[in-house]
């Protein structure tokens, strides 16, 4: 290979999760060439990481107000069921869908039972009662009621590895330890991006007409290096619980009050044995824990929003991550996709995995309103490389290096 290489391309995307892999599609099935950068992993971060529930905005409505959140989300369920059954682009059927629904149970508590009312009547999807014979074999010694949500489960890694398939040849790593290096012309619109591959002296100069910064919380380095502007991102961490074993297959919400007790979502291992990923409210408290803290309190959730579940034998596990979203007001979660732009770069947060197509579609408008954009997009010219390095895949939280243990 030349020590470097050139190419040109209508759109430059930096950041391999699920934003950015989905906006790659779209872009290139709108007609327009595309290329992705990621510098790790795909979905390293936020998406594999993530328990893979698309949100219908049921949620955010326990508070008994329909809020802007929910307004925002109601739509994602039904467009990713689209997507998942093959009859909506990008087509995601395949071995991607743990689970066609969740459910969604309460406690004993009266503040679970006020809570269990929310402003659910202009929700797209409507929580379902269940039948005790229906009930899945976890909650069967639930006292109080039981529904089921339209709200699919997932599998995040699976989803990454399927967009990258898509667009095979379109996807490249950057190994460069200084990240991607930038050159603006007069106007400070990006006029080149040099990345560089793992072998040393193999770099490729890309020519972009738009730059698109969706790397999750990379944005804050990326936005210091492209314009030598400071983060508008803000992070809010979890600490979130793993247990496997001898565990029967649950995914839904355990609610009590205004909020989500527990979340729980179900995966099998490489080795065939059932882990479930604990989120919710438990893993916001597990913050300023400990691991050993947090699973100790785990297990205490677990064992009072799943009655009569054995806790003998089973292993847990820990680990941290951060969701990159945009700056607010108080630091709380905003209630849609965010985006920027400057010059010819655009930058953004989807908030929420469920948000992948919209903040895909926000994206696409911000590049059809600047200059240049009506002129078409232009063939690739250049080359790049066949043998350059792609990135895999990130392992799940549960296939990764996380320290197993029991705990009594």
């Amino acid at each position: 290979m030349p020590e470097s290489c050139e190419a040109r391309t209508d759109a430059l995307i930096f950041g391999g999760g699920v934003a950015g892999l989905w906006l790659l599609d779209e872009l290139r099935r709108a007609g327009r060439s595309a290329l992705l950068v990621e510098a790790q992993r795909l979905g390293q971060g936020q998406t594999a990481a993530s328990q893979g529930i698309i949100h219908g905005g049921l949620k955010y409505t326990l508070a008994g107000v329909f809020t802007p959140s929910a307004s925002t989300i109601r739509e994602m369920p039904a467009i990713w069921q689209e997507c998942l059954s093959g009859r909506r682009e990008p087509k995601l059927d395949g071995a991607i869908l743990r689970a066609e629904h969740c459910h969604l149970w309460r406690t004993e508590s009266f503040s679970s039972r006020v809570g269990m009312f929310g402003a659910k009547a202009l929700l797209r999807a409507q929580p379902e009662p269940v039948s005790d014979g229906e009930r899945p074999t976890a909650l069967r010694s639930v006292r109080g009621e039981v529904y089921r949500i339209r709200e699919p489960v997932i599998d995040p890694c699976a989803l990454l590895r399927r967009l990258a398939e898509r667009n095979a040849g379109r996807v490249l790593a950057n190994h460069d330890e200084t990240g991607a290096r930038f050159e603006r012309d007069a106007a400070g619109a990006v006029r080149s991006v040099r990345i560089q591959d793992s072998r040393a002296g193999d770099a490729l100069l890309l020519f972009p007409r738009v730059v698109v910064l969706a790397a999750g919380a990379g944005n804050a380095r990326l936005l210091e290096l492209v314009g030598g502007r400071s983060a508008e991102m803000q992070v809010r961490p979890l600490h979130m619980a793993m247990v496997r074993g001898e565990l029967p297959e649950l995914n839904g919400h355990c609610t009590d009050m205004a909020r989500t007790r527990v979340t729980i979502t179900s995966a099998q291992q490489a080795d065939g044995r059932r882990v479930w990923q604990l989120g919710g409210q438990v893993a916001e408290d597990g913050v300023t824990m400990s691991a050993d803290e947090l699973l100790r309190h785990a297990r205490d959730e677990l064992a009072a929003v799943v009655p009569g579940l054995e806790l003998r034998g089973l292993e847990w596990a820990a680990y941290r991550v951060d969701r990159a979203e945009a700056r607010t007001a108080g630091g709380r979660r905003p209630d849609d996709v965010s985006c920027g732009a400057f010059g010819n770069v655009v930058y953004g947060w989807p908030t929420k995995l469920a948000l992948a197509p919209r903040f895909a579609e926000r994206v696409m408008e911000m590049i059809g309103r600047m200059p240049g954009a009506d002129t078409g997009a232009p063939p690739d010219a250049g080359v790049i490389p066949s043998d350059w390095r792609r990135p895999e895949v990130a392992p799940p939280p549960w296939e990764s290096d996380v320290s197993w243990r029991r705990v009594d």
